[in-house]
């Protein structure tokens, strides 16, 4: 399954509680489970206005509806064609 970048606008997201962080990071897992094998959430980073997350998914469409269910924000959806890290070179 392609590997996505999501980018969400959270205004204030860095200052958002460890139990802020907690209570999105239940609502996000309880709708994964409703939506099954077609989607799953890797890992995100918080920056000071906005979420970037790491998903596994079958198409944009399957990452959109876990938005829409769970109340998240999703303002871009990129596609990573590939990746590279220092034990590249």
């Amino acid at each position: 399954m392609p590997k996505y970048i999501i980018e969400r606008n959270v205004p204030g997201a860095g200052f958002l509680t460890a139990d802020d962080l907690k209570a999105l990071t239940q609502r996000s897992c309880s709708v994964l489970r409703e939506l099954g094998p077609d989607v799953q959430w890797v890992q995100s980073f918080v920056a000071e206005d906005k979420l970037y997350c790491i998903y596994i998914a079958t198409d944009p469409d399957v990452i959109r509806k876990h938005a829409a269910l769970g109340g998240f924000p999703v303002d871009r959806i990129t596609e990573v064609k590939a990746i590279i890290d220092p034990a590249a070179a």
